[in-house]
């Protein structure tokens, strides 16, 4: 399993949303290229990255703070957030040398692009994110809802060759409540990474039933020992 630290970006700032509400944020740090020297140094094996911005209006918003990130650190990264077409993906994964990217809004509103690039990079390269809000799919930066069910839009995805998913219940993000295991219970046939809620230690040691767990509000707030979850029998197998 892999322990994933979580930087999500706002206006070049590291911050974290609760349940996915731009308009309730706490600011961590103010230079997330620092933070994620510290996470790299604790021994993390990939590092989550969020455009918010991005997400919220499409398009690689955050550019200089990622290639900050990627000039400080040698472990893996991925980013999420308005990547909605080749040009991005490219930018991403060629210009600013990120590891994987992660689709949400291009594959949900534009499954044929999201086949196409899983067909180009590999599927080791496109991951897609599926954020769900009670059942439902949404997009957007988490503000639209797109109808689509779940499992439903994870089946499409599997069809489609997609081999890893970030699955996130909106509603548990930034709360520190738990992640929603009845949600992941549900998914089979794909890799999943477990995103949203994780409070404690606990959720992480439970969260090995798949293929990794996002760890952000809960090692912001001190919940988490993050060091010791990535160096002892918590580490990635």
């Amino acid at each position: 399993m892999l322990i994933i630290p979580a930087i999500d970006l706002l206006g070049g700032q590291a911050v974290r949303l609760y349940k996915g509400d731009f308009a309730q944020k706490t600011v961590y740090s103010a230079d997330p290229a620092t933070l994620a020297e510290g996470f790299a140094g604790m021994g993390a094996q990939y590092l989550h990255i969020v455009d918010l911005d991005g997400a919220k209006g499409g398009g690689s918003v955050n550019d200089p703070t990622i290639a900050a990130i990627r000039a400080r650190i040698d472990i893996p990264i991925q980013v999420g957030g308005g990547i909605r077409n080749a040009e991005t993906v490219a930018h991403y994964l060629n210009a600013l040398g990120v590891n994987r990217v992660i689709l949400g809004t291009a594959a949900v509103e534009n499954p044929t692009f999201a086949r196409e690039m899983i067909k180009t990079y590999g599927p080791e390269r496109i991951v897609i994110g599926v954020d769900v809000r009670e059942g439902k799919v949404s997009t957007s930066g988490w503000l639209q809802d797109s109808g689509v069910d779940y499992l439903d839009f994870i089946g499409d995805l599997i069809g489609m060759g997609a081999r890893y998913i970030v699955a996130t219940d909106i509603l548990r993000d930034g709360t520190l409540t738990a992640p929603n295991w009845a949600m992941y219970e549900k998914i089979s046939g794909i890799n999943v990474i477990v995103s949203g809620g994780v409070s404690c230690e606990e959720d992480i040691k439970k969260a090995r039933a798949w293929y990794g767990v996002i760890v952000g509000k809960a090692y912001y707030e001190g919940k988490v020992d993050l060091r010791k979850c990535l160096q002892n029998e918590l580490s990635p197998v």
